[in-house]
């Protein structure tokens, strides 16, 4: 922690300054003491000389053991007199350095140590007016001396001096600290602190605001991504290396018909052998596409692995819905099967009996009978070619789209006119009730509709029965019901009559003739209109189709 570290360093700062100044502080005394020595020797030596110059060399006798040693030394070096050590015990002194200074320029001084540094001799030296030297000497204890005796205090001085920097240190650094610590970094630019930390805290409001901005940024882009692929209608499932899952959405969840989310595991979402295979496959770093089936549902799981640095780290996988084309294309090969049956029964008739009429081994009453044949076949073939052309129409939105307003009531009496001589032929009464309702649509689309509902309406009927067509406007909405008193349609068949080529009784349609596509073309044709169809039917006692159309605003 910085706290600690400026402690450590206000510590050791002091220690280190508090050793330095009791170093100096002794150096100083000590030579301040030195010179006020020297000062002292210097004046008894003038003193002294003084009276050896008028007195005579028996003076400093005067001093013998009496404080400071005086010795009188001759020219030449030799020791004339000493106050404390027998002259013949003395070596020549020429060779002092207080002697040779005093000789040449009228004194002379110097301090020597002794041999174990313990000691400190100071020497103060004078030229007397004989050329002889009066020397006066004395002994000074050294610092190491003076240290040792004050050791006691100095250490108890040292010891109060660390405590106390100790003390002031810690508070030292808490003072430099508690301003940073109390920075508000939210708002860098408004606090009042060091002068030094203002270019720092621009720095840091500068990168909080490009950090905001950023993380702005990604929260957006989060969020658009959320909204994309919570809207897509396809399933979407991020995982990692280890197949555990990152990020889904809905689509996925709904597609699986997953209700809870377990387990972050991928395998947890489907335990299929083709799922597991596909998602083992793009975490190896292949690409995989493949089909699942889910509860009658048809999907294609696309799989793409993720790659950093050559390397697989995750994958993608997309689920789509492919219900509705797999079932489409089911719907074109069945279509395609039913047109070839459709369309091969006929020709095969009028491919026989023609050629029975080529090869002319007929009689001429068996001749008009098989054109009657040809006729009714070749009629039946174009009626199917006709109405499986208005469902390739209706199926593609191919029928220009010239919509107006139109009296759906009006083509109601149209087309009732128009099967007149049908249903009378069959003892079928129809009628029209109700009355005019104009709604928005395609006039030739809409009689189509309502002709191929009342053609089927008579075509099942009974002998002697009803066909109703009803059109009545209900809120916001314009009905037209057919309603006949048919044979009925069976509860476990009514929701395929709408389907191509589907015949509730194979048997009785083939005597009232028709191509299975009428009630196909009326669903498509509901469709072009977005209007909804609705039915109910009970067997030998008829049926009921409703259309409901948008009224027009």
């Amino acid at each position: 922690m910085m706290n600690k570290r400026i402690f450590r360093l206000n510590l050791l700062t002091s220690v280190i300054t508090l050793a330095v100044s009791f170093i100096m502080v002794f150096g100083i005394l000590f030579s301040y003491f030195e010179g006020q020595i020297f000062e002292e020797l210097k004046n008894e030596a003038n003193y002294i000389s003084y009276a050896v110059s008028n007195e005579g060399g028996a003076f400093i006798d005067n001093f013998r053991n009496k404080g400071a040693r005086i010795t009188l030394i001759s020219k030449n070096g030799d020791v004339i007199a000493d106050t404390e050590v027998d002259v013949k015990e003395l070596e020549n002194h020429g060779d002092r350095q207080e002697i040779i200074d005093a000789v040449n320029n009228g004194f002379g001084k110097s301090a020597r140590y002794s041999k174990t540094l313990m000691k400190k001799t100071l020497y103060y030296a004078v030229r007397l007016d004989d050329g002889s030297v009066l020397r006066v000497s004395t002994v000074q204890n050294s610092v190491i001396v003076i240290l040792m005796g004050l050791l006691q205090s100095l250490i108890v001085i040292f010891v109060l001096a660390v405590i106390l920097s100790f003390v002031l240190s810690n508070r030292v650094s808490k003072a430099i600290i508690n301003p940073i610590n109390s920075l508000d970094l939210d708002n860098p630019t408004k606090n009042d602190t060091y002068e030094e930390l203002t270019p720092l805290l621009r720095k840091i409001a500068n990168q909080k605001n490009t950090i905001e901005r950023q993380i702005s940024d990604a929260k957006q882009k989060q969020e658009e991504f959320r909204l994309i692929t919570e809207n897509m209608n396809e399933g979407l499932i991020i995982i990692d290396s280890g197949a555990n899952v990152l990020s889904y959405n809905q689509a996925a969840l709904k597609l699986l018909q997953i209700d809870e989310v377990k387990s972050d595991s991928i395998y947890s979402f489907n335990r299929s052998r083709i799922f597991c295979e596909t998602v083992r496959k793009a975490l190896s770093g292949e690409r995989e596409e493949s089909d699942l089936s889910v509860d009658g549902r048809n999907y294609n799981l696309i799989a793409n692995p993720v790659y950093a640095e050559d390397k697989a780290i995750g994958a993608v996988i997309v689920i789509i819905d492919v219900t509705e084309r797999t079932q489409r294309e089911q719907l074109r090969r069945e279509f395609t099967s039913n047109v070839s049956h459709e369309l091969k029964t006929p020709l095969t008739s009028i491919l026989g009996f023609a050629e029975i009429m080529k090869n002319g081994g007929a009689p001429e009453s068996t001749v008009t009978e098989f054109s009657g044949i040809i006729y009714d076949e070749a009629k039946r073939l174009v009626t199917l070619v006709n109405d499986i052309i208005k469902i390739s129409e209706l199926d593609e939105n191919a029928i220009p789209r010239d919509t107006g307003s139109v009296d759906i009531y009006g083509v109601a009496v149209a087309v009732a006119d128009r099967l007149a001589p049908e249903a009378k032929r069959r003892n079928v009464s129809i009628n029209v009730t109700g009355g005019s309702a104009e709604i928005t649509g395609s006039e030739k689309v809409l009689d189509e509709m309502l002709y191929n509902l009342c053609d089927n309406a008579i075509k099942y009927n009974r002998d002697g029965g009803r066909v109703d067509i009803i059109v009545n406007a209900v809120d916001d909405k314009v009905n037209v019901t057919v309603s006949d008193t048919g044979i009925g349609i069976p509860k476990a068949e009514q929701d395929r009559v709408f389907e191509r080529f589907y015949r509730v009784d194979k048997s009785h349609s083939k005597e009232v003739g028709g191509t299975g596509l009428g009630l196909s073309i009326v669903k498509h044709a509901a469709a072009f209109h977005n209007a909804e169809i609705s039915m109910q039917s009970t067997l030998d006692m008829g049926t009921s189709i409703t259309v409901s159309f948008k009224k027009q605003g």
